[in-house]
């Protein structure tokens, strides 16, 4: 028998054992209408059953009356169930690492570290299970109290992207839980393995708690049919999208429309400022993995340098002797640090977009295909492009380990062209002049969600608000005070006296 014929078989039991681990059998993988592919290879690794328009409506219902059930639990007890989810996520930390790797290309580390991630928001949640605070408010009126109280929101709809396939989930998921929600999760089309084995696991936490209502966590799978009918739906209160920016815009107004409450994580294009006085040996780790982790497919990776004039050629040099170091192949292999890009589309618009910077004017390090690393994937080397000025391109997001580097002269110079694109996710600047690290994080500096100094712009812990400003949505996911996304205020007050005097010295006295 060919070694190639007992290469690819060994390579299919190891696809069929990773998903096996994961509690996933026939019934979940096989006679479905949405054929999903791995990203390794391109092999055909499930298809999975899409969930109906008329499907939806049922989902939908159920939601609700489990809402209604789940409402009146305490919160400490609802955190007791993510507590039990975070335990089910710690046993089946390397099964769903494994998963997240083969369904989405992540390379082993960042396979787990998305499942860390999940454990991570979940102990979080707990905590906050005991801290959903409300204020008292001092009232001009005598005799009476003003305070405001927080109440469960509703079916809270999480749409989820390919990118963070379990992750994105899990900070809305523990959030909505411990504040009294139900939730339906649309995962992204090219990634559902990873949301039916979530299912599987927090179906695992509930049994172990015992009365949690069945319908409190559904998973529905399909298309743009599948996503109208959750953002449309007044029974859904409130819509948690993670995706591009035209998704976004899609979404939003069907939302509004409705009045319903949204919270956008959208696109981004993050820039680095580095200045004079940089670290250097710091600064090139720093953009190395910000830049070429995940192959360039995080919402937060690195796209754009803004290097000062001085040591721009030095920057450039180094980075270039970096990525020529960087394993790429195989993201299941140990050693691999670049794996592929999602699919032949991802690495046409990364090649179109190359092709658009030197047209432009751009000089071009790497980026080009690399063919023999795993047949079958999408594997790029990381693109390098020393660019003029910030053209329509690099104003653009392409979800893709490409690098603009730019030069500047003086600081406010950099923060303009940092700031003078449509997105407002993440930023950073390399820097050892505190005025220019303080200037910076201050009103006159980056007009992102997000604002680093000597550290890259990717890889958030959950205790920070996650998110950004202008076209990547406005919204926030976990953070101190994240919860009231998924919970309604309301304001009381209370008369305890016997008189009834109105507010700002109205008389009406009849």
């Amino acid at each position: 028998m060919p070694s190639s014929i007992k290469t690819r078989e060994v390579i299919v039991s190891q696809y069929s054992d990773i998903i096996s681990r994961n509690g996933l059998g026939p019934a979940d993988i096989s006679g479905g209408t949405i054929a999903v592919h791995t990203p390794i290879d391109g092999a055909l690794i499930a298809e999975v059953h899409e969930t109906s328009p008329d499907q939806m409506v049922e989902v939908i219902a159920a939601a609700n009356e489990a809402f209604r059930a789940w409402r009146t639990v305490p919160p400490p007890v609802r955190g007791e169930l993510v507590r039990l989810l975070g335990e089910e996520l710690r046993a089946a930390k390397e099964a769903l690492g494994a998963l997240v790797s083969l369904e989405a290309g992540k390379i082993v580390s960042e396979g787990l570290g998305e499942v860390q991630e999940m454990i991570d928001i979940c102990d979080f949640a707990v905590g906050l299970s005991r801290q959903l605070y409300g204020l008292t408010i001092a009232s001009e009126r005598p005799g009476h109290r003003m305070m405001e109280t927080w109440h469960p929101l509703g079916v809270a709809g999480v749409i989820s992207a390919f990118n963070f396939p379990v992750a994105v989930w899990s900070w809305n998921t523990a959030l909505a839980l411990v504040c009294g929600d139900a939730v339906i999760w649309k995962p992204s089309e090219k990634t559902p393995l990873t949301a039916l084995a979530c299912q599987k696991i927090l179906q695992k936490a509930m049994a172990r708690f015992g009365d949690a209502p069945k319908a409190l966590h559904q998973v529905v799978i399909g298309g743009a049919e599948v996503g109208e009918a959750l953002v449309t739906s007044p029974d859904v209160a409130l819509i948690s999208a993670t995706g591009s920016t035209r998704m976004g815009k899609a979404v939003a107004p069907k939302v509004a429309g409705r009045f319903g409450k949204l919270i956008l994580e959208l696109g981004g294009n993050n820039a680095m400022i580095v200045g004079p006085t940089a670290d250097l040996d710091l600064a090139v780790r720093a953009i190395t993995f910000s830049a070429i982790g995940t192959c360039g497919q995080r919402c937060t990776s690195l796209r754009r340098v803004i290097a000062h004039e001085s040591i721009k050629d030095e920057l450039v040099g180094r980075l270039v002797k970096a990525y020529a170091t960087a394993p790429i192949g195989n993201p299941l292999d140990a050693g691999t640090l670049v794996g592929p890009l999602i699919d032949q589309a991802a690495r046409d618009r990364m090649q179109n977009a190359i092709a658009r910077a030197a047209k432009s004017g751009g000089t071009v390090h790497g980026g080009e295909p690399v063919n023999d690393a795993v047949a079958g994937g999408a594997y790029v080397r990381p693109a390098i492009v020393e660019m003029p000025g910030q053209t329509d391109v690099v104003r653009e997001e392409t979800f893709a380990p490409i690098l603009y580097v730019m030069t500047y002269d003086a600081l406010d110079e950099a923060i303009a062209m940092q700031n003078d694109v449509p997105q407002g996710l993440s930023s950073c600047i390399f820097t050892n002049d505190v005025r220019e690290a303080e200037t910076f994080v201050s009103a006159l500096g980056s007009d992102c969600g997000i604002a680093n100094v000597n550290i890259g712009p990717s890889g958030a812990e959950i205790g920070g608000a996650f998110g950004g400003e202008k076209e990547t949505g406005g919204g926030r996911e976990s953070g101190a005070d994240a919860w009231r996304g998924y919970m309604r205020r309301q304001t009381n007050t209370i008369n305890y006296s016997r008189e009834l005097p109105l507010a700002q010295g109205v008389k009406f006295d009849i």
